[in-house]
């Protein structure tokens, strides 16, 4: 009797503890008796499930025989672990069931999620498993990607171990970066950008494949002192072998240089590779410059790549924004300018060079090496000769040269007939400052060509409309007020008549003045017809 009254005690005991022990397991909490059949069985928030009276529990049976607890998998849901412990005449069982449904759900989302991330991050996303296994990928595309599911990343493996993200190279394109994050224990997932890599390497292989010097120091126009001494110091070197640094804003001319001392130079039918230091993406920089062995990592060419060392041997490599390099391949790259030899990565064996350097920069490298971000044993490989090419707005009497060379070379590519550009305009782009320098200057000659319509000139307003407004700078040898007064009244009442087309009364109208008083002014100023008339 005792005993009945102790079991009834204990059972009751049970079953007001199965709400508690539900949440805190996240799953399902079930007491039976000693033959393993359910008599009460909750969920996670403590609610009985009915239809589960009197079902037989494999698990509790076996813990009620051999009196001790025991682990095992749960008979409602595959997947899911459940312990069972004998109290007594009964036994009290319990599973992770909602912990692994919501880990289910959890994974099922992030799965349907992984198109979407990919296409993002511009490469694959990964499901994987505790043990590193991709489960699956998706590309940028949105498409489901097979070929490398079952395959483990050690990357992974180490994100599953160590419960922390993993951030690393991608295991199969060279220079692409790769995460992996861990989830939960199960799994984790992780992101490339392949694809954005693969992208720059094509372009970059596509940019090499075309490249040629096709420039002549015919084609440098300029007769100013100091273009005269840059293509002098230009061709002197062309008869050497030595390093050659360019130095010069953006849009001077710098690879015009380049290509025209390689063209001058004993080289001129060797390879001419130039590379834009500032445009390679820097996980892509040294395999660009070295090159690779074939299986030298994951995801190489089949036949390995060729760097631009190798590919300008016997030519001329131009190093373009050679101050945009980072610093740990500055040494790399002295090194190979000092031993005259290259090695491919994952290579073996050196490759001699027979190479000559053209490099150019637009920062002041006197101030990159106090900054410790160029080197100065490089810096000195390198500007064995220097050029300086100066800026466009410091060389004013090159600019007329310039423009009509483009005209010329533009009414071949437009199949027009422009004469020439007025007076007005050319004195508009002589003053100006051109912080693009030449490019610029082409730029705005060819916005001029599209705007010109049928006429034989440019004139001021076929330029942009930075030009537009009235230009006042003043000549130099005008020294007193009465005269510079008199000369931007001239330029005022020319530029005005030059819009009404001559018209006297249009003009005394727009300066609020009557026409007698202009012709007046007009004969005081001396302006003539051929100054505001238009063919």
């Amino acid at each position: 009797m005792n005993s009945d009254i102790k079991n009834d005690k204990t059972l009751e005991i049970l079953l007001e503890s199965m709400s508690i022990i539900s949440k805190v397991t996240m799953g399902f909490v079930t007491v039976t008796d000693k033959d393993g059949y359910r008599i009460k069985t909750v969920d996670s928030e403590g609610k009985e499930i009915v239809e589960l009276r009197g079902v037989f529990y494999r698990l509790a049976c076996e813990a009620a025989f051999e009196n001790k607890p025991k682990y095992g998998m749960s008979q409602i849901e595959n997947g899911v672990e459940a312990w069972s412990i004998p109290v007594g005449e009964y036994v009290l069982c319990a599973s992770n069931y909602e912990r692994v449904k919501t880990y289910r759900e959890l994974k099922n989302s992030l799965t349907e999620s992984l198109p979407v991330i990919a296409k993002v991050v511009g490469g694959e996303a990964v499901l994987f498993d505790k043990g590193g296994t991709r489960i699956a990928s998706f590309d940028s595309d949105g498409n489901e990607s097979k070929a490398y599911l079952g395959n483990v990343s050690e990357a992974a493996k180490e994100a599953m171990t160590s419960q922390m993200p993993v951030i690393g190279d991608s295991n199969y394109i060279m220079g692409a970066s790769a995460v992996r994050i861990p989830i939960n224990k199960e799994f984790g997932f992780g992101f490339n950008n392949d694809d954005t890599m693969k992208k720059n390497q094509k372009l970059l292989s596509e940019v090499k494949k075309h490249q040629n010097a096709k420039y002549n120091f015919e084609d440098i126009i300029g007769e100013s002192m100091e273009m005269r001494r840059a293509k002098e110091v230009a061709k002197l070197s062309a008869k050497s072998i030595s390093s050659v640094l360019i130095i010069g804003e953006t849009g001077t001319g710098k690879e015009l240089f380049a290509q025209s001392i390689h063209n001058e130079s004993n080289r001129k039918d060797q390879p001419f590779v130039a590379i834009n230091c500032a445009a390679i993406p820097p996980n892509l920089m040294e395999s660009s410059f070295f090159g690779y062995e074939k299986g030298s990592f994951t995801g190489a060419v089949k036949e390995g790549q060729q760097g631009v060392f190798e590919q300008a041997n016997g030519g001329t490599l131009f190093l373009d924004e050679i101050s945009e390099m980072q610093i740990d391949l500055q040494s790399k790259l002295l090194r190979v300018l000092q031993e005259r030899e290259v090695k491919r990565i994952g290579g073996k064996t050196n490759i001699p060079l027979d190479i000559r350097i053209i490099a150019a920069t637009n920062k002041d490298m006197d101030k990159l090496i106090k900054e410790n971000k160029f080197r100065l044993d490089l810096y000195y490989r390198l500007n064995v000769i220097d050029i300086p090419i100066q800026p466009l707005r410091r060389i004013k009497d090159d600019i007329p040269l310039i423009v009509r060379n483009q005209i010329r070379r533009m009414n071949q590519s437009f199949g027009k007939f422009i004469q020439g550009i007025d007076d007005e305009a050319l004195e508009l782009l002589v003053n100006y400052k051109w912080p693009g320098n030449v490019r610029e200057l082409v730029n705005v000659i060819e916005k001029a060509f599209n705007m010109s319509g049928n006429s034989r000139y440019i004139t001021k307003e076929h330029l942009p409309s930075r030009f537009h407004s009235i230009n006042i700078s003043l000549s130099s040898d005008r020294t007193s007020l009465c005269e510079i007064m008199q000369e931007y009244e001239k330029r005022v009442i020319t530029d005005i008549l030059a819009k009404n087309n001559g018209s006297k009364i249009k003009t005394a109208e727009k300066l609020n003045i009557s026409t007698t008083t202009l012709w007046r002014r007009i004969k005081e100023l001396g302006i003539s017809e051929n100054e505001y008339i238009r063919e």
